[in-house]
């Protein structure tokens, strides 16, 4: 995105951070001031796969990707991602562009599964390639009647002694028509009766590569930010029982356990679009002539400069404080819950306030803070919309108050 400067990486020096982190941080805001943003004279696709081949070739995507995990020996997933790190690479790489935060992120939930659940083989042959950007990835979970609530899940999986068929659809899915390696979940186990087992029992996770026959595009879906995404259907795609991921029926727990991983990290991407929103408030309200000074010279401007200021730093000490405590391996449910809520509400209201700093400019298409209005209201949804986020911390308090 051009025009100001982003926000510099100040907070860096609060006690939630390592030195590693700073390094990195330093590091990454470097590389990243050398790369194109919106290059706009190339299509949606061809940008976000460029943005995987980049990040793939300079090592971010090592960040996301975890080659040294999987299944402990009592089948507990151990990771050795860090949700800090993960967190700034999504916040410095928003600031810059927010297809490249996406590329990043999507490699990441894309492959999380394989990352916490894959066998050593599943792992050898696609993380390597998955983390040098040579294979991207989606995660298949939602679907026209499942969206939430995963609970509603439709997409059958029939398991026999020499393999498995699924049929279904899935929607909203982010990298769809571009993957090449897809992560979908299914109902696979059945009940005594013979049917589908309801609610989360009976789902198991299966990896489905892009070439596997039966698998469709069957829409591809447009947003107000051009992001790759799509419906896909299922129709008779038979695959190996070894492209199940865990074992049977565990495929709830192992779509809860990929989102647990990167659901903090949605907020520092909302805190990366209002960093660069509050950098380009400034950078406007310095230079914009107005009743004979400048507009940042107003009060009514400096207050809303201020109040947009203290929105950034709220969701930073929460974000940064839900990626600590899950680095410490303490449960954070609550915590990455509110740090979600907070930073894509308050990115959004950081946001409105910059483009209303700018007035009509602001509303002119290839404007930053156009674009970032356009951004932000996604993330207000997906991986759990804001009203989700809201039961989960009620349920947390009334359940630590029992």
């Amino acid at each position: 995105m051009a025009g100001a400067a982003p926000i510099g990486l100040a907070h860096l020096a609060w006690p939630f951070f390592d030195p590693k982190h700073r390094e990195l941080a330093q590091r990454l805001a470097h590389w990243t001031a050398q790369q194109p943003a919106h290059e706009d004279h190339l299509g949606t696709d061809e940008q976000c796969r460029a943005w995987v081949r980049r990040l793939g070739q300079a090592g971010w995507l090592h960040h996301v990707v975890d080659l040294h995990g999987g299944e402990s020996a009592g089948g507990t997933p151990h990771s050795q991602l860090d949700t800090r790190t993960i967190c700034l690479l999504r916040e410095t790489l928003a600031q810059h562009d927010g297809l490249a935060d996406f590329a990043l992120a999507m490699q990441g939930l894309g492959s999380g599964a394989l990352s916490l659940h894959g066998t050593p083989q599943q792992r050898s042959d696609w993380l390597p390639r998955v983390a040098s950007g040579q294979c991207i990835t989606a995660f298949a979970l939602s679907e026209p009647q499942a969206g939430s609530d995963v609970a509603a899940l439709q997409c059958r999986a029939e398991e026999t002694p020499h393999g498995v068929v699924l049929n279904g659809e899935k929607t909203w899915i982010s990298n769809g028509g571009i993957a090449d390696l897809y992560v979908v979940f299914a109902r696979s186990r059945p009940t005594d009766a013979g049917a589908p087992a309801k609610g989360s029992a009976g789902i198991s996770a299966y990896l489905v590569p892009a070439d596997t026959p039966g698998l469709h595009i069957a829409e591809r879906i447009e947003l107000m930010a051009p992001h790759p995404l799509a419906r896909l259907r299922l129709e008779n795609c038979h695959l190996p029982l070894s492209h199940r991921l865990g074992q049977e029926g565990q495929g709830f727990k192992i779509a809860m356990q990929t989102l647990d991983v990167f659901r903090t990290s949605v907020a520092a991407a909302a805190l990366g679009f209002a960093r660069r929103a509050l950098a380009e408030g400034l950078h406007h309200a310095r230079r914009r002539a107005m009743f004979g000074t400048t507009l940042a010279q107003l009060p009514l401007a400096q207050a809303k400069l201020a109040d947009m200021a203290v929105q950034v730093d709220a969701a930073a000490l929460l974000t940064y404080r839900a990626a600590w405590l899950r680095d410490q391996g303490q449960t954070v449910t609550q915590e990455a819950a509110m740090a979600k809520l907070t930073a894509t509400e308050n990115a959004q209201r950081v946001i409105d306030s910059a483009l209303q700093l700018f007035g009509g400019l602001g509303v002119v298409s290839g404007q930053t803070v156009e674009r970032l209005y356009r951004e932000i209201r996604a993330l207000r949804i997906y991986e759990g919309a804001s009203e989700v986020q809201q039961l989960i911390i009620g349920r947390e308090l009334l359940r630590a108050s029992t």
